[in-house]
């Protein structure tokens, strides 16, 4: 095995923006009437805005039309942007920016691959931009995860092959997708929470490059 670069999903692995999501959609799920729990909202990891908007409106049981989703859609994703205006790098996630900089010293290329819109605006307010090689986000693609899409055109921005990749994610949807891609996986996370990855760790702290190549290389 030889990995040339690795793919980063956004939330959940770099930096904590689910919890803005889950207030987020949890103030939409008031306004309809119904409670949205933490619980229900781990359906919601991995995927786009307007299937999470059909996750959710089947937890509430409610059918509107599709001029409602979008005017709820946008709702949300203005309340998602209100909560992440003041995030800062105090929240990257702990050990992250001292992994990456092991993958860069030993000439490993980096890329983010999520379904966010939002990717890009996220990195530049914790000031993590300039660590990714490329940026696949909700913008470049057209198919959410489990499709492959989003990690397939990492690699092809990269210039690597699949087989050549491995994706660090913390959602079903995404270990799918990297999956699908033919890619190596790591899951973030728990266990039982992550089927089909090849390893799965509770994060950066105590994960280096050593412990990659022990793996994989």
């Amino acid at each position: 095995m030889n990995i040339r670069a690795c793919l980063f999903d956004l939330d959940g692995v770099v930096v904590d923006t689910a919890k803005y999501h889950y207030i987020a959609w949890e103030k939409i799920a008031d306004e309809l009437g119904f409670h949205f729990t933490e619980k229900d909202n781990e359906r919601l990891k991995g995927v786009s805005r307007m299937e999470s908007l059909e996750i959710l409106l089947e937890v509430g049981k409610i059918k509107i039309d599709y001029y409602k989703k979008e005017e709820l859609a946008l709702k949300k994703n203005n309340l998602y942007l209100s909560y992440i205006q003041r995030m800062t790098p105090d929240e990257i996630l702990p050990g992250v920016i001292p992994f990456m900089d092991e993958l860069k010293s030993n000439g490993i290329m980096i890329a983010l691959g999520s379904a966010s819109k939002n990717a890009l605006f996220i990195l530049e307010k914790i000031k993590l931009t300039l660590k990714f090689d490329a940026v696949i986000d909700g913008n470049k693609v057209k198919n959410a995860k489990p499709d492959p899409e989003v990690f397939l055109k990492g690699a092809i921005e990269l210039g690597v092959t699949p087989q050549n990749c491995l994706v660090f994610e913390d959602a079903q949807a995404g270990i799918d997708a990297a999956r699908n891609a033919g890619m190596y996986i790591i899951g973030i996370g728990q266990t039982e929470n992550l089927k089909n990855a090849d390893h799965v760790i509770p994060g950066f702290q105590k994960f280096n490059f050593n412990q990659l190549v022990s793996w994989y290389m």
